[in-house]
């Protein structure tokens, strides 16, 4: 997408903490994330060892590098430099050549080739507000072969606004005590008062809208999760 004055610098908005060389190197630690549900779910969905994956908000590698080795090659697209040079050492460690790592956004990355086998993001699209999220999926559709998959995993408030209170009570209380492993109460709220994760009712028309089927949906026992796997129309 070319520069433009009124369009969203997702740099800006990535969080400094994302950029930062001492927060990344604590991230796995602080996240804890185990990406095997997706990579089984990707494969169940088609993905095998011609496809091409494209993980949008890759972090660390931490799925692109568990991805690797039941795909021809992953595309690991993060805003981050830092998050990108820590996947680049992962994939080092693991021996893996088939990862290639890209300085870029949703709205900035311009694949190159044939159409995507699959798109996969987690906990990114929240950085942007909703009229970027539509633009984002849009273009997701654009780079992937018709049927597709795409596999998105973020926060996304299933509950009415009336339950709101209640709800995020509930997640507060279950936060972590110390912000080295998991996320505290103040990153919780935090989270709620700045960032756009959206409703489940605003999100899943948004999908559909922008060109995908969605085919299955989990959504977390705590109402601010979910994880959707969608096909490209």
């Amino acid at each position: 997408m070319p520069a433009g004055t009124w369009q969203f610098d997702e740099s800006g908005h990535a969080g400094p903490e994302h950029l930062d060389v001492e927060y990344v190197s604590r991230y796995d630690r602080k996240a804890g994330t185990d990406p095997s549900e997706d990579v089984q779910a990707l494969r169940d969905a088609g993905v095998n060892a011609a496809s091409v994956v494209i993980d949008l908000g890759a972090g660390t590698g931490t799925f692109a590098t568990a991805m690797a080795p039941w795909c021809r090659e992953v595309i690991a697209v993060d805003v981050s430099v830092p998050m990108l040079d820590a996947t680049r050492e992962r994939c080092t460690e693991l021996g893996l050549h088939n990862v290639r790592c890209v300085q870029a956004g949703f709205l900035s990355y311009e694949h190159d080739g044939a159409p995507a086998d699959a798109v996969y993001s987690r906990n990114a699209l929240h950085h942007l507000p909703d009229f970027w999220k539509g633009v984002a999926l849009q273009r997701i559709a654009t780079v992937l072969a018709p049927g597709g998959v795409l596999r998105l995993r973020d926060l996304v408030y299933s509950f009415e606004p009336a339950e709101s209170e209640a709800v995020l009570e509930r997640w507060f209380a279950g936060a972590s005590l110390t912000s080295d492993v998991g996320w505290t109460r103040a990153e919780l709220e935090e989270h709620v008062r700045t960032e756009f994760s959206p409703f489940s009712w605003v999100l899943e028309p948004m999908l559909e809208h922008c060109g995908f089927e969605i085919r299955d949906t989990e959504y977390a026992p705590s109402q601010t999760y979910a994880a959707y796997t969608c096909l490209r129309s």
